[in-house]
């Protein structure tokens, strides 16, 4: 035994002697016990309060938050699996102590002296029953004192059925869900009296941990705490071994919910952050009202262009491709659409914001932008040749455009709208590493710290709510706005309680973001000829950056219009190969231009600085005047 662990006896002894020594204890025990009684009407007349309302843009309601709480159910409704699942996982003997269970103090006792922490408590299911009722949260020593008093007083004056049926029609289980029956029925769309053996285990399971066991957030945690409270209902003798490898075995599942089917991630998103913000209890029965930037019409157009072309590409490519896709306004930042998965009832995980993916190709503007800053033009020329680099680890690196061939002289026009590697490599080593680095962190892009010539080639984590914002940059006239989806939140007085801060910061001259941003329009134009001729094209400009990681593992299409930029990418969460010769044009491109060629556009063309002009070049020579028939010509702004 550690000395830690040692000086934790005292306090336990302490503890224990407070409780059942102390002459005043036991003197208030003595008055209360004849002079209190517990009513359990509480439960009879228990307000459910007011749901919280969530709007989207329009100020229509998107949906809400509320407690998801059905009418009780009487015990003689609840299979005795779920009861034996319950005492097996909570309060093991429950049917024979009066409120308090000695052994379990001195289990716990003993159990948390030894890891010289806590990490077992001693509640029996009537001492939680009076928390749920008559206390708030806070672990403090008087709370404590006076919660096992009351146990008591609840043992005297109901009977164990009773005190069983209240506890299991207001336990919680996570996302604003109490009782057996509101859970049966939001988890498996049953009623609880006809749970099974494995059903009535998860719920048991999610008890102690609502936060980690809640099977709509986490179901690999529910399943395997599930697997636990099976094996002590085995311990206990509620199942034979055959009973148990047979509720073992059974994969959990959820039955289909249909209640919050548009933007189910950002839904998630929204409910983890408000019950940080304003507390569980505020959020499910305080009446508030959020605003948020959701465009319903934008995020149903991404929705289903991203869900066809993933089933698509599932059919084609592989069965796990999966991907993300965020839309921001652009001058504001305000997020008008969020796809975090190609399912949400499969993964609950965000991949528009949690997930960090090399964002390939994407990154090559901010070369160019930073070559522009030191003087350079889109009209000079560069060789595009076999090119090898020597490296700190004394090995040879050499570099290859994707296509294995080489153009010789070309503009940094045709560089850039070409998403040529070799130039762009060159361009990086001659502006210097360091003002390129810099200037991704001016624009936020936090993971981009190690000066390594790959760089150019966008060899560098980010998610995809930085990338969206990135790129931004240079539809917004160089200034930076943090993508956000909450504008403001009242309370049930209607009274603004918070508001969200823009965040914006000019970290780009306007005419170094106007002439990069010119020069994709090239690229756009240049896919719209080559792949979607005689298809619905979007009803305004626009500008756009593919992005491939190596072996084809991530594909990443970037794209703006005057109001709205969106970003997408597509890939496996494991980060295999989607196969050879797998390019964004055949997978993340359809995504963007699907969605977009079903809005309708405000504001139909960019404005430029007015201080440039614009001009159009040979895409390889860089001459101003007019070109030979045949040969590609270029626009650019100076």
């Amino acid at each position: 035994m550690t000395f830690k662990r040692f000086l934790v006896i005292p306090l336990y002894l302490a503890y224990i002697v407070a409780i059942f020594a102390v002459p005043g204890g036991l003197g208030a025990l003595w008055y209360i016990w004849h002079n209190h009684t517990i009513d359990f009407s509480v439960l009879e007349h228990y307000h459910r309060g007011r749901p919280s309302i969530v709007l989207d843009r329009d100020g229509n309601e998107w949906t809400r938050f509320q407690l998801d709480k059905r009418d009780p159910v009487s015990i003689d409704k609840i299979p005795q699996h779920l009861i034996n699942a319950f005492i097996a996982t909570e309060d093991w003997s429950f049917f024979k102590h009066t409120g308090l269970s000695c052994k379990g103090i001195i289990r716990s006792i003993l159990y948390n002296i030894y890891y010289g922490k806590k990490v077992q408590g001693a509640s029996t299911i009537t001492q939680q029953l009076v928390r749920l009722l008559f206390f708030d949260a806070k672990k403090t020593f008087s709370r404590k004192i006076k919660e096992q008093i009351y146990a008591l007083l609840v043992e005297r004056q109901f009977t164990k059925s009773q005190i069983l049926e209240a506890y299991l029609n207001h336990v919680y289980f996570g996302c604003g869900i109490y009782g057996v029956e509101a859970a049966s029925q939001r988890f498996w769309k049953k009623s609880v009296s006809d749970l099974s053996v494995d059903e009535a285990a998860t719920l048991a399971g999610i008890v102690r941990s609502p936060g980690n066991y809640c099977p709509l957030l986490y179901p690999h945690s529910a399943q395997k705490r599930r697997n636990v409270v099976l094996h002590s209902m085995k311990k206990l003798g509620y199942l034979n071994d055959q009973e148990y490898q047979a509720a073992r075995e059974v994969e959990l599942t959820l039955g289909e919910y249909d209640a919050q089917c548009c933007a189910p991630h950002l839904r998630e998103t929204l409910r983890q952050y408000l019950e940080d913000m304003v507390g569980k209890e505020q959020l499910y029965s305080g009446g508030l009202v959020i605003q948020t930037t959701l465009d319903m019409t934008v995020q149903r157009c991404a929705e289903k262009a991203f869900r066809d072309q993933c089933v698509l590409l599932r059919e084609e490519l592989n069965p796990d491709v999966d991907g993300a896709l965020l839309s921001v306004d652009t001058s504001s930042g305000e997020i008008r659409a969020m796809i975090g998965g190609f399912d949400f009832k499969h993964s609950k995980f965000n991949r528009a914001l949690q997930a960090k993916r090399q964002i390939g190709s994407v990154f090559k503007p901010l070369v160019y932008a930073a070559a522009l800053m030191t003087g350079k033009s889109f009209a000079q020329t560069y060789i595009d040749e076999p090119f090898e680099l020597a490296t700190k680890n004394n090995t040879i690196w050499r570099p290859n455009n994707f296509n294995n061939r080489f153009e010789g002289q070309i503009t940094l026009a045709r560089a850039l709208t070409a998403s040529n590697n070799i130039v762009t490599i060159k361009l990086l080593l001659e502006v210097g590493i360091h003002r390129v680095v810099d200037l991704a962190q001016r624009m936020h892009l936090d993971s981009v710290t190690v000066p390594y010539p790959s760089l150019a080639l966008g060899c560098v984590d980010t998610t995809l709510k930085q990338a969206t914002a990135m790129f931004n940059v240079f539809a917004n006239h160089g200034v930076y706005v943090e993508p956000h989806y909450i504008k403001w939140i009242k309370n049930n007085l209607g009274e603004k309680i918070w508001r969200h801060r823009v965040v914006s910061e000019h970290v780009m001259d306007t005419r170094i973001a106007d002439q990069v941003a010119r020069v994709l329009m090239n690229g756009l134009e240049r896919a719209r000829a080559l792949l979607w001729r005689s298809k619905p094209w979007i009803d305004s400009q626009g500008f756009s950056k593919t992005g491939t990681t190596n072996d084809s593992r991530i594909c990443w299409f970037a794209g703006a219009t005057p109001s709205l930029t969106t970003v997408v990418y597509v890939g496996c969460d494991d980060n295999r190969s989607l196969g050879k010769h797998v390019y964004p044009s055949r997978t993340a491109f359809p995504i963007w231009i699907n969605m977009h060629n079903k809005l309708i556009s405000k504001q139909k063309n960019f404005s430029f600085d007015g201080r440039l002009k614009e001009r159009s070049i040979n895409a390889r020579t860089g001459f101003y005047e007019d070109v030979a028939h045949g040969q590609e010509t270029l626009t650019i702004l100076e």
